[in-house]
C-alpha cells in the first residue's frame, strides 16, 4: 500500500530554517505530483507547496514564496521542503500529499489521493 512518512519538523525559533522530508513507497514516485500542506490548530488544511515530476511545475502559496522550497529526488522517492525565515504564523502540522498520474502541480486538498501523518512545527517568537 501507499505510504508517505514525513520527518524533520520540530521547535524552531523566528527566522530560523527547517526542512522537511517525505519518504514515498508503494505508488510510482517519479510519475506523482508530490505537495505539502499545513494545518494550524483551529484552522483548515491549506496548501504550501507542489512539485510535478520533473519539476517544471511547481507552485507555492503566496504566504511562503521566496521563503519555502519544495523539491524531489525521484532516485530516492522523497520529497524535501526546505523553510527559511520562518515565522510563527508558520506554526502547523505539515503533511506531505501525493496526486499519482498528474501532469501538473495542483493546489486543492481534494486533488490528492494520499496523505502522511503529518509533522509538527512550531516557531517560537
Amino acid at each position: 500500500q501507499v505510504q508517505l512518512v514525513e520527518s524533520g519538523g520540530g521547535l524552531v525559533q523566528a527566522g530560523g530554517s527547517l526542512r522537511l522530508s517525505c519518504a514515498a513507497s508503494g505508488l510510482t514516485f517519479s510519475r506523482s505530483v508530490m505537495g505539502w500542506f499545513r494545518q494550524a490548530p483551529g484552522k483548515e488544511r491549506e496548501f504550501v507547496a507542489a512539485m510535478n515530476w520533473s519539476g517544471g511545475s511547481t507552485k507555492y502559496a503566496d504566504s511562503v514564496k521566496g521563503r519555502f522550497t519544495i523539491s524531489r529526488d525521484n532516485g530516492k522517492n522523497t520529497v524535501y521542503l526546505q523553510m527559511n525565515s520562518l515565522e510563527p504564523e508558520d506554526t502547523a502540522v505539515y503533511y506531505c500529499a501525493a496526486d499519482p498520474g498528474s501532469l501538473f502541480s495542483r493546489t486543492g486538498i481534494y486533488e490528492y489521493d494520499y496523505w502522511g501523518q503529518g509533522t509538527q512545527v512550531t516557531v517560537s517568537s
